[in-house]
C-alpha cells in the first residue's frame, strides 16, 4: 500500500533513525515520512502563503532522491502555493500563477518528483467556461518537464472555485493540449456533493467519476475524512474514520479495486493528541489483504 502524509521540509536537523545523518534541508521530508509510518507523500517546496521561489541546492536534491529511492516506496507530489489561481481573469495574477507553477515544475524535475498538484482556482465572476479556458491557457503556456505531470485537484466547490464538479475536471482535460492527471481529495469530493459514506456510495461515485472524467486520469488521492457532510462545500478535514465519511466509507475507499493501488497522501489534522502517525496506522488497519 502506498500511504503517507503531507510533511514539512522545514527545520534544522531531523533524522528518523540512527543510521542516517541529519540534514537541514528538503531531505527532512524523507525522515519525517518514515517517522510517521508513511512510504510516499506530499510536500510544499516553499511557503504556500507567499509568492516565493523554491531554493534547493544540487546537493540537497541529489540527497533527497537517494533517500527517497532507498527508504520510500511510492511517489512524492509537490503541492503548489495556495495563491495560484489558474482560472483568474486578472492578467497580473495569471502571470504570477504561471511563474509559480513553472518554478514548482522545475523543482519537481530537479528532485525527481513525478507530480505537481494544483487547484483550478476561482473564476471570480468570469464564468465556468471562461475560467476553464483561462486555466487551460496557463497550463499550455508552461514548460512541463518530460517526467513531471500536473495534477488538478478536486475542490470543495465553494463560491466561484472550480473543480468541485467532475464536469469541471473533465472540462480542463478536454481543453488543454498538455497531458495532465487528476488528484481526488476525498473530503473535498464529499462536501462537493458526492456521497462516500458507504461501500455502495463509493462504488457509485467512482463509477460516475469514470463515466464523466475517466479513471485513467486519476493518479493520486488525498485521503481525508471531513468534519462536514455531503454537499456543504465546507473544507475542514477530520481524522480518518471519525468524520462524515466514517469508517465504512474510508474502508471502502482504500479497498476499492479501482483505487487501492493508487498512492494516498493524508492531510488530516493534528489534534486530540493524534496526528499523521495515528491516521496512517488507522488506514493500514482498514486495508484488506
Amino acid at each position: 500500500m502506498k500511504i503517507g502524509a503531507h510533511v514539512s521540509i522545514s527545520g534544522s536537523r531531523v533524522s528518523s533513525d540512527d543510521e542516517t545523518p541529519p540534514y537541514d534541508d528538503i531531505r527532512n521530508a524523507v525522515h519525517r515520512q518514515r517517522a510517521f509510518g508513511g512510504n510516499c507523500g506530499q510536500i510544499f517546496t516553499t511557503s504556500p502563503q507567499v509568492w516565493a521561489q523554491p531554493e534547493i541546492s544540487d546537493e540537497a536534491a541529489e540527497g533527497f532522491q537517494e533517500e527517497t529511492e532507498e527508504k520510500l516506496e511510492g511517489p512524492w507530489v509537490i503541492h503548489s502555493a495556495y495563491l495560484v489561481n489558474l482560472c483568474t481573469p486578472k492578467e497580473d495574477l495569471r502571470r504570477k500563477s504561471k511563474e509559480s507553477m513553472q518554478a514548482e515544475l522545475d523543482a519537481a524535475d530537479k528532485l525527481g518528483i513525478p507530480y505537481v498538484n494544483v487547484h483550478l482556482g476561482a473564476h471570480t465572476g468570469a464564468g465556468v467556461e471562461q475560467g476553464l479556458d483561462n486555466a487551460a491557457n496557463v497550463i499550455d503556456d508552461l514548460d512541463v518537464p518530460e517526467d513531471v505531470t500536473i495534477l488538478i485537484e478536486s475542490d470543495a466547490g465553494s463560491g466561484t472555485k472550480l473543480g468541485g464538479e467532475f464536469e469541471h475536471l473533465a472540462g480542463i482535460i478536454e481543453r488543454t493540449e498538455t497531458d495532465i492527471g487528476i488528484c481526488i481529495d476525498t473530503a473535498h469530493t464529499l462536501v462537493a456533493g458526492n456521497d462516500l459514506t458507504t461501500p455502495e456510495a463509493v462504488d457509485e461515485t467512482v463509477q460516475r467519476f469514470d463515466d464523466e472524467v475517466g479513471l485513467e486520469y486519476l493518479e493520486y488521492i488525498h485521503l481525508n475524512d471531513s468534519k462536514h457532510d455531503v454537499g456543504t462545500h465546507k473544507d475542514e478535514h477530520a481524522h480518518i474514520g471519525e468524520g462524515y465519511i466514517g469508517e465504512d466509507g474510508m474502508k471502502a475507499i482504500v479497498n476499492h479495486p479501482d483505487l487501492r493501488y493508487l498512492p494516498f497522501a493524508l492531510e488530516t489534522p493534528t489534534e486530540d493528541g493524534r496526528g499523521f502517525a495515528w491516521n496512517i496506522e488507522t488506514v493500514k488497519e482498514l486495508r484488506e489483504d
